[in-house]
């Protein structure tokens, strides 16, 4: 008898079923050893591209089965696309089909990052049986996390482009910074030269409208009973949401939960520098290695992956630290105090940050002109929002509020959330206050480091919107997501203030309406209190540098 050809290594377009009679289409890579545990990505930018096909080499090379499937209304899938409504239930017959198959040995892992990653928690939130062990790698929060405006973000009318259809669509033929200005933000996608309903569906729902409820996953994170590596970058734009789910699903006493954040953006792992700044040769690590290694100690009984459960990139120090938690728990928290004598505009103004509590300070006023926004360094795509930009160039402005250190003396290491407590008012019926932390070098270069946002209509949560009363002070805090960055001798930390930072938020109009069809806005005259009484602060967390 002649010899049998091998089989084939990859199959193509593999028919998967599921519970509503929709087919899902497939690509399947093989090792050359089977029955095999096997890994699932499912993904809305094309199972059969070149980056898919690599991973799924290196996966084979592992030992792995790699399945790569486009989700519902996308690709060679069936159905129609509506972003993350099915994936929760589709997810959950994907890995089941695939743990029924004569190739797999009935352990499946999940496999992939940005909204390939968020769908994983909706897939184990429905508990398939065969799911072993999850890959997320800068994986979105739930709704309004990361835009705590109770609005998407301009910026994402890039994204619904590129999902427009049922292939990538080509986005380098528009102008997103002009997009970007169009009112009202109900018909941005028009601006775009496209018509999206899934764009204007979304943004016609407020943030805790049952609309949101299929993509929320955070607030039932301790019902995802696997063990998780979760990976990011201190600079993803999606970045807040890596560390949090770490730290909930090991508070919830899951074992098996492992972090890994690099001095990377959205692209993990890509490149040494990121921007202007460059992180050294320790930045691009054996990522392929360490997940295999994870995966191995899932879904093979291997040793243990590594021999702390974290794992993060000191920037600055440009090295790699293993630590025990997150936050590490030798990691204490500092208080910096806003200081000034009223003339806190611009880094040219008198505006300081230092561990002294105030004393009797005249309070700071900004105006923010919506017509003329604070600028948000970053370039015009959606697919790296921010990085470590130079942001001396718009605290020079009058509506931008500076605090600056003295330099430092010592090394200090900041790692940790940070987080801003202010007491504030506004002349308008509502105002965003927007803050950012950076380090400033002896030359006066300013690094983003992290930053973040509160709207004032949600001060008390997203339960329901209120307007501002003309004069009345609130205190607020505002989650600034998280660092680990060393601080130099000769080095300072500033901390700037401002009402927008378009186009990353959408622009605050200030009148208290619907920002959805709105298309002026009013001047908003925003005063920043730091007094015995009102002491607006800064809260790191820090160690000595060592």
């Amino acid at each position: 008898m002649p010899p049998q050809p091998p089989a084939p290594r990859r199959r193509f377009n593999v028919r998967i079923p599921v519970r509503d009679g929709v087919n899902l289409a497939a690509d399947i890579t093989f090792p050359e050893v089977l029955p095999a545990p096997a890994v699932v990505m499912r993904t809305p930018y094309g199972k059969g591209g070149e980056v898919p096909s690599r991973r799924a080499e290196d996966f084979a090379a592992g030992g792995y089965v790699f399945v790569t499937a486009d989700v519902r209304g996308r690709g060679d899938s069936d159905g129609t696309f509506v972003p993350y409504r099915s994936d929760g239930p589709d997810g959950h017959d994907v890995i089941e089909w695939v743990a029924a198959q004569e190739w797999c040995t009935g352990a499946v892992a999940s496999y992939g990052g940005s909204y390939p990653g968020q769908i994983q928690y909706l897939a184990a939130l429905e508990r398939p049986p065969s799911l072993r062990a999850m890959v997320v790698m800068v994986t979105p929060s739930d709704p309004f996390v990361e835009d705590p405006t109770g609005v998407l973000s301009p910026m994402y009318i890039e994204w619904f482009r590129l999902v427009d259809g049922r292939v990538p669509q080509h986005q380098g033929a528009v102008d997103w910074l002009s997009v970007y200005r169009h009112r009202p933000l109900l018909t941005m996608d028009e601006a775009a030269g496209f018509v999206s309903e899934n764009w204007r569906e979304a943004v016609r729902h407020r943030p805790l409208d049952d609309f949101w409820a299929p993509l929320r996953y955070q607030d039932r994170i301790g019902e995802v009973a696997v063990p998780v590596l979760h990976i990011s970058g201190w600079y993803d734009d999606e970045e807040i949401g890596t560390p949090a789910n770490f730290a909930a699903l090991s508070a919830a006493g899951h074992p098996g939960q492992r972090l890994l954040m690099g001095p990377w953006g959205h692209h993990v792992n890509e490149s040494r520098t990121l921007g202007d700044v460059d992180f050294g040769p320790e930045a691009v690590i054996d990522l392929n290695g360490h997940v295999l290694r994870f995966l191995d100690e899932h879904l093979r009984g291997g040793p243990p992956a590594g021999p702390k459960p974290v794992r993060i990139f000191v920037m600055g120090a440009n090295e790699w630290r293993d630590e025990d938690a997150w936050p590490p728990p030798d990691v204490a928290a500092i208080t910096l105090h806003l200081h000034g004598g009223g003339r806190a505009n611009s880094r040219y103004g008198d505006g300081t940050l230092s561990p002294d509590p105030p004393g009797d300070e005249p309070p700071d006023q900004w105006v923010h002109d919506p017509a003329d926004p604070v600028p948000y360094p970053t370039g015009a795509s959606s697919r790296q929002i921010g990085g470590p930009d130079d942001c001396a160039g718009v605290q020079g402005r009058s509506d931008v509020l500076v605090y600056t250190t003295d330099p430092f003396d010592e090394p200090l290491d900041v790692i940790g959330p940070v987080r801003l407590v202010a007491f504030v008012s506004t002349s308008a019926a509502d105002t965003d206050v927007v803050a950012r932390l950076s380090l400033v070098s002896a030359g006066g270069r300013a690094q983003r480091l992290c930053d973040g946002v509160l709207r004032l209509r949600y001060r008390e949560g997203f339960g329901h919107e209120l307007r501002a009363v003309t004069g009345e002070v609130y205190e607020i805090e505002v989650a600034m997501w998280d660092t680990a960055q060393r601080v130099f001798p000769g080095q300072r930390l500033r901390l700037d203030i401002a009402a927008a930072a378009f186009p990353k938020h959408e622009v605050n109009l200030g009148t208290g309406g619907d920002v959805i069809t709105e298309t002026s806005g009013v001047l908003a005259t925003n005063t920043l209190w730091h007094s015995r009484e009102r002491p607006s602060r800064l809260i790191l967390r820090t160690r000595r540098a060592t």
